[in-house]
């Protein structure tokens, strides 16, 4: 008997750092719980033949842009943060390895001793040999956020979709943690976020998916299991038409 087909066969995954703290994480950065699951759904998506690039956001450790209270320059936060993804990149790599996929760290960042400088042709040599990508350090320059990165490689890589997995479980008109009667959205337009202002992508990220018609999927990773319905095409999450 035939398993389900997924809707993708080339996925740019972008993980909330913040995410994989878990829920009442009590000052610790990862949960071994949270890893397992995510690894777990991604393994199971990867046996169905769906090819993953990974981007992992750093909010868990460091952000550049807020620094709670330090006056860090900003080129070194900058560079503070993308340092802090390459540690989420190396555990999400460990729970990956663990639970059967083949996982490799590219990093924008020269750290031949941790794991090997990112190449767009090498990547995607991997993917179709059915390794998972990780890519952390953004685009490897300060004043870039972590989703301009994640729209850089999903186009660079010939991906299908993006898959944007956040704290939120959709793009809203408003932040729903503030305002109760915030809209969520169904689907929209990189028009239309870049005309509204919506802070679900950030705009130069936008700009790119728009000028590329790469389509993006947000949607809440407070349940990993989302990460597979996403991929099965069911309905979860605000649709960004490319």
């Amino acid at each position: 008997m035939e398993g389900p087909t997924p809707k993708y066969k080339r996925v740019l995954l972008k993980l909330s750092g913040e995410a994989l703290a878990g829920e009442g994480h009590d000052g610790n950065i990862l949960d071994d719980g949270f890893l397992r699951a995510v690894s777990g759904e991604i393994a199971k998506c990867a046996a169905m033949g769906v090819q993953f690039g990974i981007v992992i956001g750093a909010g868990n450790i460091w952000r550049g842009a807020r620094q709670g209270g330090l006056s860090i320059d900003r080129v070194r936060g900058d560079h503070m943060g993308m340092l802090a993804t390459v540690i989420n990149s190396l555990a999400m790599q460990d729970y990956l390895i663990r639970a059967g996929v083949d996982a490799r760290v590219m990093s924008a960042f020269q750290i031949q001793q941790v794991c090997e400088p990112y190449a767009q042709y090498k990547a995607r040599e991997y993917l179709e040999q059915g390794k998972v990508v990780l890519i952390p350090c953004g685009v490897g320059y300060p004043f870039f956020s972590t989703d301009t990165g994640m729209m850089l490689r999903a186009v660079e890589l010939n991906c299908e979709i993006l898959l944007s997995a956040k704290n939120v479980d959709g793009v809203y008109d408003d932040d729903p943690a503030k305002n109760p009667n915030a809209k969520k959205y169904d689907t929209l337009t990189y028009d239309e976020i870049l005309a509204k202002g919506l802070k679900a992508i950030d705009l130069t990220a936008s700009a790119i998916g728009r000028e590329n018609g790469m389509p993006a999927l947000v949607f809440g990773l407070s349940d990993p299991a989302n990460i597979t319905r996403a991929l099965l095409g069911e309905p979860v999450g605000t649709l960004i038409k490319g």
